[in-house]
């Protein structure tokens, strides 16, 4: 996070201050000394470098960043006590009503202890991962494992695997940190600096084009945002996203949605080509017909893409053998080199190869594909409420240029 975390502690207390406009008042609810809470307060301040109240006779009133800051405790919290009930809920060996409160007593060090063993899978690489011993770390994971009264690790071949419990946990407890991340951050912009990061999960068809022209765009108005782009299999970006370490997805939607916590959103309709070099013979027919390409050898997209779904679609469809010589890739340097040395056969989107056609290196068939129109967007956590600056971000997304699946046929 670049910051000390701050004790989650003292994070309650600070709610309990601002809800009550009173350390006084506050203290009853948290069980610290009035000199414990102030204490606590003026660490955050430090950790922040902004004052979080206004100190008054009256009491204790929230300034304006200490709102900001409020919104995304608050939000942590809740992920908290929501992760805290699912655990509990998950493990069967409970048998009586569980403290659903239990989170109240997390400590910071705990939560750490439990994303590095889920991340690395084994305490002393977990330990190395975060900074601290193998000893302290082990303590601080079997102590949250006696607080909830549940299993979470069991040993496996390859080190320890949570249980599934555990991984319901530390996924609450990650995105509880990314609220903390978040608050930092608005912090920041508050105060007219514009930093941190923002993290993108980018499928193949965003990353030649829209996704480019975005980021130049933002780069010149947020010179100090730092962009990050992640690519990967479909299921390890949304693994990623679910679990905080991405900030949402940008490629062609899911239908039906893989998992009821995220949303979608369309930015627009894409369809598919039959993508050859431009030296084919294939490009001598002015008519190709289905069996004509299934003659060639292909590359094609994983299973379970929606590309990949279509190219199975469209020869079940005309009861037309599927070609059985394929490369799967989505890697668009590996598909372009492939095509310019071979008479293969690609599928792909026109919008990957723009530069491609205008240079003369490749060019599509005139094969009707309107039946592979996809919805291309946004994949995002659900219930996500991102920064100012990561929303300028998306709002920049959703003014570039897209294009138009219209202007992909060329069928005489």
């Amino acid at each position: 996070m670049g910051r000390i975390a701050p004790n989650i502690r003292h994070l309650r207390a600070f709610c309990e201050v601002a809800r009550e406009n009173s350390i006084s008042r506050a203290s009853k609810q948290v069980y610290l000394s009035q000199p414990a809470i102030t204490q606590a307060i003026a660490k955050l301040e430090r950790i922040l470098n902004t004052s979080l109240f206004d100190r008054r006779p009256d009491g204790m009133f929230v300034t304006k960043p200490g709102r900001l800051f409020l919104g995304r405790v608050e939000r942590l919290l809740e992920h908290l006590h929501k992760g805290t009930i699912e655990a509990l809920r998950i493990d069967s060996r409970k048998k009586s009503i569980p403290n659903v409160y239990l989170d109240r007593l997390f400590t910071t060090v705990q939560l750490r202890a439990l994303i590095a063993v889920s991340e690395a899978g084994n305490f002393s690489l977990a330990a190395r991962n975060i900074g601290t011993t193998q000893p302290s770390l082990h303590r601080a994971a079997r102590e949250l494992e006696k607080l909830l009264d549940i299993s979470l690790f069991v040993k496996s071949k390859e080190g320890i695997e949570l249980t599934k419990a555990a991984q319901t946990l530390a996924q609450y407890a990650k995105l509880a940190f990314v609220e903390l991340k978040q608050g930092f951050a608005e912090i920041e912009s508050w105060h007219g600096r514009d930093s941190g990061a923002i993290i993108i999960g980018s499928m193949p068809l965003a990353r030649t084009n829209l996704l480019p022209k975005a980021i130049d765009k933002f780069c010149l108005l947020y010179p100090y945002v730092h962009i990050r782009v992640v690519d990967g299999p479909y299921a390890n970006l949304l693994h990623g996203l679910r679990h905080g370490d991405i900030d949402f997805l940008i490629g062609a939607l899911r239908h039906p949605l893989p998992i009821d916590d995220i949303t979608q959103e369309t930015l627009f309709e894409d369809m598919l080509s039959i993508v050859v070099s431009t030296g084919h013979p294939l490009l001598q027919n002015p008519h190709p017909t289905l069996n004509d390409l299934a003659i060639y050898p292909w590359i094609v997209p994983r299973e379970g893409t929606p590309a990949r779904d279509c190219f199975n679609v469209m020869f079940q469809e005309k009861n037309v053998q599927k070609p059985d010589k394929l490369v799967e890739t989505s890697s668009l340097a590996l598909i372009r080199n492939l095509l310019h040395e071979s008479d293969r056969v690609a599928l792909l989107s026109r919008h990957q190869i723009q530069l491609e056609e205008k240079l003369g290196l490749l060019a599509s068939l005139p094969f009707d594909m309107l039946e592979t129109k996809r919805p291309i967007g946004l994949t995002l956590r659900q219930y996500w409420r991102p920064t100012n600056i990561q929303n300028r971000f998306l709002e920049i997304l959703r003014e570039t240029e897209k294009p138009s699946p219209n202007c992909y046929l060329k069928i005489e």
